[in-house]
């Protein structure tokens, strides 16, 4: 079966691209993502946080070395001698492109348009093919309104636009007052493309120690059906790329994002749980319902399902929620 497509510009051997991970941190295991059949790779996220701490305990550094006595200035070593996080990032961006043959895409995780932005040129320069913003914002301000929250997201594209003429993915959150309205706004200002959608961790609660704990929770395959629904009413109203991210667990996961409209499937946590060659299986599934439906390419069904395709619209909105609420009968019981 021909997989191809197209994301970001880019022409993938197929859809399925491993989401920004630890598994791009090791060569080996990126080798394996590759060999298992992944079209693409996200490479785990460069944060801003951690770039401006660095920066800033140099600046540090190098404000105290002239401050102490000439004589002891010769012995201390020059920051260049000690590689940092962005040097470890560019130089895996490096290493990545010259052992594998799919389109390496860099990530970028921050929130504010400030001088650790101007870093993206070095990560074009280092090879990367495209570059994900990961704008993980939560406006915790109750006075902030949500046109400025928005504008942020645009702020960011622009500054960012400025450093690079690679492809921008923008990796979004489901918590806009206006999803379409903001995927066409960004689009408008330049972006390749989308990923739907951005998952915040939340905080727990121990209630033992009455302290907060932070938990990795997995995703669960129902976790998709929003993503599946938004791309769904995106997809024939914009032209950028559309991505699929977070609760793709199986071929049947994959298969309804798909015939919802997406450009690409992003995998993360069924790989991290099951290893690179889950790629494989999801892409045999995949083949093997092609087979069985009589397609021979992606395009042939790619957003057969979408809004603008399916019989009524109006399913995609207010109509499924009371379909849903109308066709619900509760099980049998003493109160009956």
């Amino acid at each position: 079966m021909n997989l191809t497509t197209n994301w970001l510009g880019l022409e993938l051997q197929n859809p399925l691209v491993p989401s920004a991970s630890p598994l791009s941190r090791s060569l080996d295991s990126a080798k394996a993502l590759e060999d298992a059949g992944a079209g693409a790779i996200v490479m785990y996220s460069l944060f801003e946080e951690a770039v401006r701490a660095e920066e800033e305990g140099m600046s540090r550094f190098m404000h105290e070395q002239e401050t102490g006595s000439a004589e002891a200035e010769s012995f201390l070593p020059s920051h260049q001698d000690f590689p940092g996080e962005l040097d470890r990032y560019l130089e895996q961006i490096a290493s990545l492109k010259a052992t594998l043959d799919i389109p390496i895409v860099a990530s970028l995780n921050g929130v504010t348009a400030s001088g650790w932005m101007t870093h993206a040129k070095e990560i074009a320069d280092a090879g990367a093919d495209a570059l994900e913003l990961n704008a993980y914002y939560v406006a915790a301000d109750i006075w902030e309104e949500g046109h400025y929250v928005e504008q942020r997201y645009i702020t960011l594209l622009n500054e960012l636009q400025q450093q690079v003429s690679i492809p921008i993915n923008m990796k979004l959150s489901p918590f806009f007052s206006s999803i379409g309205n903001m995927v066409k706004k960004l689009e408008m200002a330049g972006a390749s493309g989308v990923s739907l959608f951005n998952r915040f961790y939340q905080p727990d609660i121990d209630i033992g120690g009455m302290r907060l704990q932070h938990v990795l929770t997995p995703t669960h395959s129902a976790d998709a059906l929003l993503t599946m629904r938004w791309i769904a009413m995106l997809h024939g109203r914009v032209e950028c790329s559309l991505g699929a991210t977070g609760g793709v667990h199986a071929a049947e996961d994959a298969i309804k994002v798909l015939l919802a409209g997406s450009d690409v499937v992003h995998l993360c946590y069924a790989l991290l749980n099951n290893g690179p060659e889950e790629i494989g299986r999801i892409k045999k599934g995949i083949g093997e319902w092609m087979e069985q439906h009589g397609f021979e390419q992606l395009s042939d069904f790619r957003g057969s399902l979408s809004q603008v395709n399916v019989q009524d619209p109006a399913e995609y909105e207010r109509l499924n929620y009371i379909r849903v609420l109308g066709s619900y009968d509760s099980p049998g019981g003493v109160w009956r």
